[in-house]
């Protein structure tokens, strides 16, 4: 098993690795959800030659602290910070792509604020079933390309407020998936789903110049 120090105690995460690979994910899941929820989506990824690694929230999944208690964002933030560097310590020259669902969507829209070297490395990222929080706080959209997914019937985060904030950010991209509700990746229509994301992630591959970006100057985390 593999864990590295969080911001308030030791963080697994999991890896979907192959030879060769084009591009890396980055992995945040939803509330009350671990990495390993995510083991069809990310053979999907492999297949595309895709390097996944996920991340299990505060609290979550095989991850240390409270699970009756909600994480603070800032701390999941800082984590998933954490584990893109970790990330790029192997993968310096690919492009790499953080893909958040719900709560994880929340994270990497806080993350993506970060300054440091590492946040300016991502070359894009996915949110699918957006909480509603992430447009009445008005938070800014990620410096990068930026898909946002989400179900017509999502009934835990209502499409009308991210519909307006995306509107409002000419960088990101939206996709609406008719009839789906919160948990698109798990939704029957999973597969157009984990489609619409692996072409995100093979645009950012064509967008890649050769040779590939360097990321230098990234900080150590602890193992």
């Amino acid at each position: 098993m593999r864990y590295f120090e969080g911001v308030s105690g030791l963080v697994h995460y999991r890896r979907w690795p192959i030879e060769n690979p084009r591009a890396v994910v980055v992995l945040l899941h939803g509330l009350g959800q671990q990495s390993a929820d995510y083991h069809r989506f990310c053979r999907a990824a492999n297949r595309s030659g895709v390097d996944v690694w996920g991340i299990d929230h505060i609290g979550h999944g095989l991850s240390e602290g409270d699970s009756e208690a909600m994480p603070p964002i800032d701390d999941l933030a800082a984590n998933a910070v954490r584990l893109t560097a970790l990330a790029r310590t192997e993968h310096r020259e690919l492009p790499l792509i953080m893909v958040g669902h719900s709560l994880g969507a929340g994270t990497a829209l806080i993350a993506m604020q970060d300054q440091g070297a590492v946040v300016d490395s991502v070359s894009g990222v996915v949110l699918l079933g957006s909480p509603e929080r992430a447009a009445i706080l008005d938070v800014p959209a990620p410096r990068v390309p930026t898909l946002v997914l989400h179900g017509s019937d999502d009934r835990r985060a209502p499409i009308a407020p991210i519909k307006r904030w995306c509107a409002q950010r000419p960088g990101t991209r939206m996709r609406e998936f008719l009839d789906a509700g919160h948990d698109l990746l798990h939704e029957p229509g999973y597969r157009a789903v984990t489609e619409a994301i692996l072409e995100f992630v093979q645009d950012a591959v064509r967008r890649t110049s050769m040779p590939a970006r360097r990321v230098p100057g990234l900080p150590a985390v602890a193992v």
